[in-house]
C-alpha cells in the first residue's frame, strides 16, 4: 500500500511541475479570455507549483521508506505535510498576494504582463503588422475634390449582394426548379480588358420549385439531379430600369466568360442524394434544361463525371437502401449496372470530410475556373492553446446582420487564440472533386497536419493562375481580425488597462437586414492613402466604444499579390466628430428632401430597401454610398436599382445615380466620372436639342412621372425622371449655346 501511494503522490509531484506550463495557456487573467501568466502567476502560484513539486516528492519518498519501517508515523507525515502545504502555501499565499499587493496598484503590477498578451495576441491573430496610421479626414467639399480618387469613384459597387437574390431570382430563374443563394457573392472578372467587381450566383437545383405532382421518388432523385449555369453582373453599373447589368446570364449561358461546363451536380442546394449515369446509347433521362428548339421543351442528359459511387451491384443498393432509409434504391428498375450514387454534395461538408482538421470559412462562393465552375471555401489551422494570447468564440466573432444557420463557420471548437487561412479548398461543381491547396505554408500547425496526413494538401505553387486570379482574402478571417484590432490597436498597456480607447464594430444601420446585428465586412475595391492604385479589398469601419461618431476605417488587400493580406487602418481624430454609419444612416432618413422622396417612392403597393452602406476614404474625408432599391410589396416582388444616397460631411444627395448625388454634394463637380452609361435622350439625338423640343420632351417626361407614380410602376416612374433630368440639360444647353454638364436632378 505504501508503494502504491508513493506513486500516486511522485505522480503529483510531476502534475505540480506541469502545471507550472499550464499557467501560460490558463485562462485566469486580468480580462475575459486572456491567457498567460499574470503577476500573482508569475511571483505566487508559479514558486508555489514548484514547492508543492518538492514538498510531493518528500512525501512520495516517506511512502517508499515506509516500506521497509511499516509503521503509520512516516505516511502520516507524508500527508499531513501535503495538506497542509497545498491549504497554506497553494491556497492562501496566493489569495493574499493578489488582494493586498497586486489588487491596489494593478494597472502597473500587471503592465508586463499586459504587454506580453498585447504582443503575443497580435501575433496569433495575424495583426502584428497592421499599418496603423492617422487620417485627419475633412468634411469641407469643394468643385472637384475627388479628381485624385476617379478610379475608386467609378469602381463603387452599387450592387448590393444581400438585397438582389430576388432581382437575379426573378430575371435569371428561368424555371421553378432552379434557385440562386439568398446571399450572393462578389468576385472580380476580366471584362472587356478591365477587371471589373461582379456579384455572381449559380442557379442551383431547388426541388421545393416542384409542384406537388411532381414531387416523386424518381423525379426528385433520378429526373431533377443538378443545376445549370453561372450568372454574374457589374458591380458599379445598372440598366435604367434598375436591374443589374449582366455579363454572363441566360440559359445556354451567353456573356463575356467564356465556354464552360456548367451543370452543377454538388452546389449548397444540391438535393441530399441523386442517382445518374446510364449505359452508353441509353436516353438521357436527366433534365438538363428548357429548350423551345426541342419537341419536348427541354434537353436532357447523363451524367458522364467520375463523382460519388457505382450503385450497380446489388450489395451496394442494399447498403444505400439501408444509408437513406429509402428502399426503392434497391428496388427500382431505373438503377443499372452503370449508375453512381452522388451524396454528400455541400462542399463546405464535403471539405470537412477530407480534413475534418480544418475549420471552415461560412461561405463558398462559386469562380468559373479553366472551363469548370469550382467552389471556393477558405480553411483555416486554428488552436486554444497559443501561450499568452486571447480567446475568442469564433461563432460570435463572426457574426454580423447577414449571419444565417446556413452560413456559418464550421469549426471542430468553440474557443481560439490562434488562427491563420492556411488552406485554399476547391471543388468541383460538376465531379465533387476536392482540392486542398496549401496557402501560408509557414503555418506551424499546417505543417504538423500535413505531416500526420502527407500528400493531402498540394503546395501553394500548384495553384493554377486561373484559379488564383478569384482567391480572395477570407471574410471570417478579417471579422476575427477586426474584432481583435478593435482593441489591440492599443499597444501600450497602460492605456490598454484603461481602455478608454478600444472601438466596436457598429450596427447595421440599414433597413431590411436579415435581423438586426454588427455591420458586414464588404467586398470593393477602393484605394487607401498609401496605395498606388485602386485593390480590391475588405473593408470595415470602427466606432467608439460608447460614442456613435466614426473612429477608424479598416481595409485589407484581399487580391492575391505582393501586399495581400496587408491590413490598413485609418485612425481618425478623436477631438474630430466624423459621423460613423448610424449617423450617416439617421442623417438620410432624417433628411425633409430624401423623406418627401422615400415617401414618395412608398406610395401604392412599393417599398423601398437600402442596400449596403459603404464607406470609402476618398477626398481627403470619408465618402458614404448606399444604394436605394424599390420592390412591389406583393405578387412579382424583387427590388430595382432606382436611386443613390451619398453623404460627405454633413452634405446629402439623394438622385437617380451616382455621377449626379457626387456631383450635387461637390457643389456641381465632383471631378470624377463614374462607370455608369450617360443618358441619351430618345431617338439617340445630340443632347444640344433646340430650346423648344427640349421643353416640349420635358414636359411629356413630367407628365409621364406622374401617371407612372399614380400607377405605382417605379420602373417607369424611374426612366421619366431620367428623361426629364436630360431635357431640362438639353434645354439648359441650348440656352447657353453650350455643350451640357451633368444632368441636374429635377
Amino acid at each position: 500500500m505504501s508503494l502504491l501511494i508513493g506513486l500516486f503522490v511522485l505522480l503529483k509531484a510531476v502534475a505540480y511541475w506541469l502545471d507550472r506550463y499550464g499557467l501560460a495557456i490558463g485562462s485566469d487573467g486580468v480580462f475575459p479570455g486572456w491567457t498567460g501568466l499574470k503577476y500573482t502567476h508569475a511571483n505566487a502560484v508559479l514558486p508555489v507549483k514548484t514547492i508543492m513539486a518538492s514538498i510531493a516528492v518528500i512525501c512520495a519518498g516517506l511512502f517508499f521508506v515506509n516500506v521497509v519501517r511499516r509503521s503509520w508515523l512516516l505516511p502520516g507525515i507524508g500527508i499531513g505535510l501535503l495538506l497542509f502545504s497545498a491549504v497554506l502555501i497553494g491556497g492562501i499565499y496566493p489569495v493574499l498576494v493578489q488582494q493586498f499587493y497586486v489588487r491596489p496598484a494593478e494597472a502597473d503590477r500587471e503592465a508586463q504582463f499586459i504587454a506580453r498578451n498585447i504582443a503575443a495576441t497580435r501575433q496569433a491573430y495575424g495583426v502584428q503588422d497592421a499599418r496603423i496610421q492617422n487620417y485627419d479626414a475633412v468634411t469641407d467639399v469643394e468643385p472637384g475634390q475627388l479628381r485624385a480618387d476617379a478610379d475608386t469613384t467609378a469602381s463603387v459597387r452599387l450592387l448590393d449582394p444581400s438585397v438582389v437574390s430576388s432581382t437575379y431570382q426573378q430575371l435569371q430563374q428561368v424555371r421553378g426548379f432552379y434557385a440562386f443563394a439568398d446571399l450572393l457573392d462578389v468576385d472580380r472578372y476580366l471584362i472587356d480588358g478591365r477587371h471589373q467587381d461582379t456579384v455572381v450566383a449559380v442557379r442551383e437545383l431547388n426541388l421545393s420549385g416542384l409542384g406537388q405532382g411532381q414531387r416523386t421518388w424518381v423525379n426528385q432523385h433520378l429526373r431533377y439531379t443538378h443545376g445549370f449555369g453561372f450568372v454574374a453582373a457589374r458591380g458599379n453599373t445598372r440598366n435604367p430600369d434598375g436591374k443589374p447589368t449582366f455579363v454572363e446570364s441566360d440559359i445556354p449561358p451567353q456573356g463575356k466568360l467564356g465556354k464552360y461546363e456548367p451543370r452543377i451536380y454538388f452546389g449548397e442546394q444540391s438535393p441530399e442524394y441523386s442517382v445518374v449515369g446510364a449505359p452508353p446509347g441509353a436516353a438521357p433521362q436527366e433534365i438538363d434544361y428548357p429548350d423551345d428548339t426541342s419537341p419536348s421543351g427541354q434537353r436532357n442528359n447523363t451524367y458522364r463525371g467520375t463523382g460519388g459511387v457505382p450503385v450497380g451491384s446489388l450489395g451496394r443498393r442494399l447498403l444505400f437502401s439501408l444509408r437513406f432509409g429509402e428502399e426503392k434504391i434497391l428496388l427500382s428498375s431505373a438503377i443499372n449496372a452503370e449508375s453512381r450514387i452522388l451524396y454528400i454534395r455541400h462542399p463546405r461538408e464535403r471539405v470537412a470530410k477530407v480534413a475534418p482538421w480544418l475549420t471552415l470559412d461560412s461561405n463558398a462562393y462559386p469562380a468559373v475556373v479553366g472551363g469548370r465552375i469550382v467552389w471556393i471555401i477558405d480553411g483555416y489551422t486554428t488552436t486554444n492553446g497559443f501561450p499568452y494570447s486571447t480567446r475568442v468564440t469564433l461563432d460570435e466573432a463572426t457574426a454580423d446582420s447577414l449571419t444565417s444557420p446556413e452560413r456559418q463557420v464550421i469549426t471542430p471548437r468553440e474557443e481560439i487564440n490562434y488562427i491563420r487561412n492556411s488552406v485554399k479548398a476547391t471543388v468541383d461543381a460538376y465531379d465533387g472533386t476536392v482540392t486542398l491547396y496549401a496557402w501560408d505554408d509557414t503555418d506551424p500547425v499546417l505543417r504538423t497536419w500535413t505531416r500526420a496526413f502527407p500528400g493531402t494538401v498540394k503546395p501553394r505553387s500548384a495553384i493554377p493562375p486561373e484559379l488564383l486570379a478569384h482567391l480572395r482574402y477570407p471574410e471570417d478571417l478579417f471579422k476575427v481580425q477586426r474584432e481583435i484590432l478593435a482593441r489591440y490597436h492599443v499597444t501600450d498597456p497602460q492605456a490598454f488597462y484603461g481602455g478608454q480607447d478600444f472601438w466596436r464594430i457598429p450596427d447595421d444601420p440599414t433597413e431590411g437586414s436579415g435581423h438586426r446585428g454588427r455591420q458586414p465586412a464588404f467586398y470593393l475595391t477602393l484605394r487607401m492613402p498609401d496605395q498606388p492604385r485602386p485593390t480590391f479589398s475588405l473593408s470595415t469601419t470602427f466606432v467608439p466604444a460608447n460614442r456613435p461618431n466614426l473612429a477608424a476605417f479598416m481595409a485589407v488587400d484581399a487580391e492575391p499579390g505582393e501586399d495581400y493580406g496587408t491590413i490598413r487602418v485609418l485612425q481618425l481624430p478623436r477631438t474630430t466628430a466624423i459621423p460613423g454609419p448610424g449617423q450617416v444612416q439617421n442623417n438620410f432618413n432624417s433628411d425633409s428632401r430624401v423623406a418627401q422622396i422615400i415617401n414618395l417612392l412608398r406610395r401604392g403597393e412599393s417599398d423601398v430597401v437600402y442596400g449596403n452602406l459603404l464607406t470609402l476614404p476618398v477626398g481627403g474625408g470619408l465618402l458614404y454610398v448606399e444604394p436605394i432599391y424599390v420592390k412591389a410589396r406583393s405578387g412579382t416582388s424583387y427590388p430595382l436599382l432606382q436611386k443613390v444616397l451619398v453623404g460627405f460631411g454633413d452634405r446629402i444627395a439623394f438622385e437617380n445615380t451616382l455621377q449626379e448625388a457626387l456631383d450635387a454634394v461637390f457643389q456641381g463637380r465632383a471631378g470624377t466620372t463614374t462607370g455608369e452609361a450617360p443618358a441619351t435622350p430618345p431617338g439617340g439625338q445630340p443632347a444640344s436639342g433646340d430650346l423648344n423640343q427640349a421643353l416640349a420632351d420635358a414636359r411629356k417626361a413630367l407628365a409621364d412621372a406622374e401617371r407612372a407614380r399614380v400607377a405605382g410602376d417605379w420602373a417607369a416612374y424611374g426612366e421619366a425622371q431620367r428623361r426629364l433630368a436630360e431635357a431640362i440639360e438639353r434645354a439648359t444647353a441650348a440656352q447657353q449655346g453650350s455643350q451640357p454638364s451633368p444632368a441636374p436632378t429635377p
